[in-house]
């Protein structure tokens, strides 16, 4: 398959007032997934405390169990692979971790009062239909969901923005995936680098596909970050992420599905103060002098006298040099004047100018 799904130089959109992209301010987005532990208090509480860290958004997760697997003691359903739910049934764990569909509407009146952005992945057509009822800003395919071409084509069919996560999948299957949202109707798409691995490791993060993703796809790129602490996500922004998701949890000492690899609210709001820092620190494309700079340039190297010299003796490389303050004329002319003759007596510590020189 040829590479190269380009949105004709589209490079960012809105996410309802707030722009998204290049340029803009990172978009911060912390996901919920089970870790409300099927407590709405709790989950009210997680919004609240979102909000104080700083993030953009919540994202929460639209599923039922029966929509997103089959309840089957069949090994097929049994999850394995070094996970930390190994031995679970995976409508067991889907049970335990979903969001009641109730709880909806009234976080979303809650994040309305907040003005902090709420959306949700959905796992199946009819939680896209839900969402849209609710009203959410933007759809998200989780990355185990890439590889469903109808239910990428039933979001991006209602002409919202569509956030894809890539874990796991080839450039093939990104491809295929754009191109899909694309010719359903999809006009701003944005892409999360991501290792579905719960937690990942640094090393298996490769942050140097973000640029690479960039460039082939012409969208706003981010990442998905499930590995602990805060490190990979302020690198990728560093590297051109303009969207972090990360999983949120008040507290990992409470057991969940997802809180073990979670960020608490104190990390999280560090995130967010790292990646603000990490913002002014990028700026942008710049040479010379910055304006706290500019005081310091007296004190680069010029030429000055260093030791006594009467009039008509000669400049040296012993009676004139090259030191610290800026005072005197550029290093430059260094040779140009050692051989040439003092036009007046001078003292050592003087700066040296044209006028002394004949």
């Amino acid at each position: 398959m040829r590479f190269g799904v380009r949105g004709g130089g589209m490079k960012s959109f809105k996410i309802k007032n707030r722009s998204l992209g290049p340029g803009f301010p990172v978009y911060l987005i912390a996901e919920f997934s089970g870790n409300h532990h099927q407590n709405f208090e709790e989950a009210a509480k997680m919004l609240h405390a979102a909000k104080a860290c700083g993030a953009d958004a919540v994202k929460l997760q639209a599923y039922t169990p029966d929509k997103i697997t089959l309840r089957s003691d069949k090994e097929f359903f049994k999850i394995q692979g070094e996970t930390n739910w190994d031995g679970q049934m995976l409508y067991d764990l889907y049970s335990q971790a979903c969001t009641p569909w109730e709880w909806f509407p009234k976080l979303k009146e809650i994040a309305q009062s907040l003005n902090i952005d709420l959306f949700a992945t959905a796992f199946d057509p009819s939680a896209v239909d839900f969402l849209e009822e609710l009203g959410v800003p933007v759809h998200k395919v989780a990355s185990f969901e890439i590889v469903d071409i109808q239910l990428i084509s039933k979001m991006a069919g209602t002409g919202k923005p569509l956030i894809i996560s890539t874990g796991m999948a080839t450039l093939n299957e990104i491809e295929e995936a754009v191109k899909t949202a694309r010719n359903a109707g999809a006009r701003e798409i944005a892409l999360l680098k991501c290792t579905s691995a719960y937690p990942a490791e640094p090393e298996e993060m490769h942050l140097r596909t973000i640029p690479h993703l960039m460039e082939i796809f012409d969208v706003p790129i981010g990442l998905s970050d499930h590995t602990m602490g805060i490190a990979a996500s302020v690198s990728a922004v560093s590297l051109g992420a303009c969207i972090i998701e990360k999983h949120f949890t008040l507290s990992r000492k409470s057991p969940g599905p997802d809180s073990s690899f979670s960020l608490e609210p104190d990390e999280f709001k560090a995130l967010v103060e790292a990646i603000r820092t990490t913002e002014k620190a990028l700026g942008e494309i710049h040479y010379g002098a910055s304006s706290l700079e500019v005081k310091n340039r007296i004190f680069r190297r010029s030429l000055f006298v260093v030791e006594d010299i009467k009039a008509g003796e000669k400049f040296t490389s012993e009676n004139i040099r090259s030191i610290r303050p800026g005072m005197g004329l550029h290093t430059r002319h260094l040779n140009e004047i050692v051989g040439r003759t003092a036009a007046s007596d001078l003292e050592r510590g003087m700066p040296l100018s044209w006028d002394m020189v004949i």
